[in-house]
């Protein structure tokens, strides 16, 4: 939630045997602690260790029910029909603002000291610039999300600094100028035990998605263009090495959340590594939520699996990210040990394959490729929140939108030349390129089959159909003036005296 408030003023008092941010944070290292704290948010269950994944992934039209075992909460995500008390929803919005607030202390903290040398002014700023990126995160998933909450940008402390509801619009500047800021003290690159922090490249690309999200693509080309030219990135020869534990922070990762496979989930708040940054993590439960030996509470939708190219389909050759993303019948589990459907059945529905019924599940993000547990909470496989086939996908619909078609088409054509994709170069018969609108269809191709439950669909889907994008509409049980905002969740409400009624529709 925003804030928990009490009515009562004994609890606003302050309690002197105790630190509080004003006598806590007093050199560079506790201030460090303060951003090791949000970080440690988005390995907790509200985000990236579980609710996060869902929200995202379930509102758009990659997923279908794994069968009676997906919770109810989750399924009123995916249908359409969740409520302002939807339980998968409040986490998420509690986590995020728990990022907010947190990052507030550590903002407001760093007028606490001076500092007495170079290097402790740089650390400073740089720890700043982590908070201000957090924030600018956890206000971009806001806004896209839920459109108009409160901003915050000072510590709140008591009832009284409890805020109404800005604009959407007035969110998305505050994001703006958050990504903006952290990018001047942001390094390139960390090494050691840094490993994980952002970077300026990450608060490019997240600032690039705000800007296309407003549809200022001009500006959103320039901030994507600092990516490509930096030369610290490129596309990893195998596609599969973006959701391996073995192949973390590889080339292609702008941006990743660190989990390892020594700490089971914390499932009894959303903190994740108990304020740590160094030190064995907590692991993620992705794996066991999505992959083929598991709980299966999702499973890839028919239309995401009929949108792989394939000669049935007229296409040149079978698009081998269908079988790197997918798990099929047959395929080989547990370091080639076993095999799915034969050696280790999957429980849940079927999918629908050219006309064929039959059990597909999610590889990426699984380990599977390594053992075959039914029940396997210690996942360390990292969460590659930002990649650079992302960059170039983006970039070749700004170039779209800017006229540029010839670069566009060349941008996309980058992606499809991985090392073991290898896919024809674009135009192609089913995917034609001689028109703005035709490149537009290939980049909506592209990016569904590049980036499939990877948690940017969804708010793809939510700016095409706000600038009229999408030839048909992607969700069947869309309403407009209903459907394009998630409500803000009922505690809100009861709690926030400032928050009067709720998004369209709820």
């Amino acid at each position: 939630m925003g804030i928990v408030f009490s009515c009562d003023k004994e609890l606003e008092k302050t309690n002197p045997s105790v630190f509080t941010t004003d006598s806590y944070f007093s050199n560079t290292s506790e201030l460090e602690a303060g951003v090791n704290a949000c970080y440690s948010l988005l390995t907790g269950t509200n985000l990236y260790g579980r609710e996060y994944f869902f929200l995202n992934d379930l509102r758009g039209d990659e997923m279908a029910s794994g069968g009676g075992q997906l919770e109810a909460a989750r399924g009123q995500v995916l249908f359409g029909t969740l409520l302002p008390t939807n339980s998968v929803m409040n986490a998420v919005w509690t986590g995020w603002f728990r990022m907010i607030h947190r990052a507030n202390v550590v903002i407001d903290a760093q007028n606490n000291f001076k500092t007495l040398n170079v290097a402790d002014e740089t650390k400073k700023k740089r720890v700043v610039a982590e908070a201000k990126f957090l924030r600018g995160m956890a206000y971009y998933e806001l806004a896209t999300m839920w459109g108009g909450v409160p901003i915050y940008t000072t510590t709140a402390t008591k009832a009284s600094d409890a805020k109404a509801r800005n604009t959407q619009d007035e969110v998305i500047t505050q994001v703006i100028k958050d990504l903006t800021e952290a990018q001047v003290d942001l390094p390139a690159s960390y090494s050691g035990g840094d490993l994980g922090r952002a970077t300026k490249y990450a608060a490019q690309l997240e600032l690039a998605r705000m800007l296309m999200f407003k549809g200022d693509y001009t500006t959103a080309k320039a901030e994507l263009t600092k990516i490509t030219t930096s030369g610290l990135f490129g596309l990893t020869d195998n596609f599969s090495d973006n959701f391996l534990e073995e192949t973390e922070y590889n080339k292609e990762s702008i941006f990743e959340v660190g989990f390892d496979n020594k700490i089971g989930m914390n499932w009894d708040n959303g903190d994740g590594d108990n304020l740590s940054w160094s030190g064995p993590r907590k692991s993620s439960i992705r794996h066991q939520e999505y992959s083929a030996v598991g709980w299966r509470n999702v499973i890839p939708s028919d239309k995401l699996i009929d949108a792989f190219e394939r000669p049935q389909k007229g296409d040149a050759k079978r698009d081998p990210r269908m079988d790197f993303s997918l798990y099929f019948k047959g395929d080989a589990i547990n370091g080639g040990k076993g095999k799915l459907e034969i050696d280790y059945p999957v429980q849940g529905n079927t999918s629908k394959l050219d006309k064929v019924e039959q059990k597909i599940s999610w590889k990426i993000y699984s380990a599977l490729y390594k053992n075959a547990d039914g029940y396997y909470e210690l996942n360390g496989i990292n969460m590659r929140v930002m990649r650079y086939s992302e960059v170039l996908i983006n970039l070749a619909e700004c170039e779209n939108e800017l006229g540029n078609s010839a670069v566009a088409v060349a941008s996309l054509n980058q992606v499809r030349s991985r090392g073991d994709i290898k896919m024809p170069n674009y135009p192609t018969a089913n995917y034609p390129t001689s028109t703005k609108d035709q490149i537009l269809l290939a980049i909506q191709h592209e990016k569904m089959v590049e980036l499939p439950a990877e948690q940017v669909r969804a708010k793809d889907i939510l700016r095409w159909r706000k600038q009229g994008k999408l030839k048909t509409e992607p969700l069947s049980y869309f309403v407009a003036n209903k459907s394009e905002l998630l409500p803000i969740p009922q505690f809100e409400i009861d709690n926030n005296p400032n928050i009067k009624g709720n998004n369209p529709g709820y």
